[in-house]
């Protein structure tokens, strides 16, 4: 949500609590962010706090006074984190400087705040005094800031189960185990558990921050198929997976006919003795088919006619129920038909 130029901004803002006045800090926040980016920031810093061990105490009253003076200008039931502004200070388990601090900006001492921003947020923990502050509960404080327009906050059950984001130790330096042996406690040797970087924790939770966590996902079986009623159509899946069948037609033996294709050839040339033209006129018979595959064309017939006459009666009468019927009689003149006659 923020980029590494605000990352690294709002992070330089949090850290001036030590010398800085929550005035002066507050001001350059105004200056650096601008109002459309108020509640990414505001957000990013409510993430901080929630997280009790990432900021220090000073950083923490910061991100309060940030929070609050980032929308003073309004009423405080029309801040969006007001609802957080009550739980801090009507928290039991938190420090009662920060408590204090809280409902001080928030005006509930009645007095004015402004000398309470004026003071640095390390003065403040340092000078502070118990004895004049008194801690409302949190009924009180929701009924007078929270008003009717912040009702009770909706409870999802996904999100009350849902794990936050991994959020790295800042005591134990970037990339070691603190369940690691090295982090036991040794005589004379410093323990370096509180050595880590602290600020490096928190500016990579800033610039990688995220509103989602790790919830449970939404998971439900599938609807079961309902029964097909009569007159209804049956979705069918055809199945895709095909297989390669062999054409045995392919490839086929056509050795068969090369005698007939050689005696044709002589026919088509020269009278053949009977014995070759009985040889064609058997082939013929017992194969129908093989006047296809002889090499004769309606061109050549008037040849055939000439020289073979039986073979080419033999050949028409083949041919006769075939579109080459016609393309034969156009090429055979009426002498040759006469004389395969006679």
């Amino acid at each position: 949500m923020l980029g590494f130029e605000d990352s690294g901004n709002l992070l330089r803002l949090l850290n001036g609590g030590e010398e800085q006045t929550v005035e002066d800090i507050v001001s350059e926040f105004n200056s650096i962010f601008r109002q459309s980016q108020y509640f990414n920031a505001c957000t990013a810093l409510e993430y901080l706090i929630t997280e009790e061990k990432v900021l220090s105490p000073t950083q923490r009253l910061i991100a309060f006074a940030i929070i609050q003076q980032a929308y003073a200008s309004q009423q405080p039931s029309s801040n969006p984190f007001i609802s957080r502004l009550v739980d801090a200070a009507s928290d039991d388990a938190a420090e009662k400087y920060e408590r204090a601090f809280v409902l001080q900006l928030l005006g509930f001492t009645g007095g004015n705040n402004i000398e309470l921003l004026k003071q640095s947020a390390a003065d403040y923990i340092k000078n502070f005094d118990l004895s004049p502050h008194s801690f409302p509960q949190r009924e009180q404080l929701q009924q007078q800031y929270c008003g009717k327009g912040h009702p009770e906050p909706f409870k999802c059950l996904f999100k009350d189960n849902s794990v936050k984001n991994v959020v790295p130790d800042p005591d134990v330096p970037h990339g070691c185990n603190s369940n690691s042996s090295e982090f036991d406690a040794q005589p004379g040797v410093a323990s370096k558990i509180g050595s880590g970087n602290r600020d490096e924790t928190v500016s990579g939770l800033l610039s990688s921050f995220s509103l989602e966590g790790l919830g449970p996902q939404w998971i439900r079986p599938f609807p079961p198929r309902l029964p097909v009623m009569d007159g209804e159509l049956l979705w069918l899946n055809p199945d895709m997976n095909h297989e390669l069948l062999w054409d045995y037609g392919m490839c086929a033996d056509t050795s068969r006919g090369a005698a007939v294709r050689d005696l044709i050839a002589k026919a088509l040339k020269n009278p053949l003795v009977p014995v070759q033209q009985e040889q064609v006129l058997v082939e013929l018979a017992n194969d129908p088919k093989l006047v296809y595959h002889c090499g004769l064309t309606p061109k050549k017939l008037p040849e055939l006619v000439e020289n073979n006459p039986m073979i080419a009666v033999e050949v028409l009468i083949k041919l006769v129920n075939s579109p080459e019927i016609s393309d034969s009689c156009e090429y055979g003149d009426e002498s040759s038909f006469h004389g395969s006659r006679k």
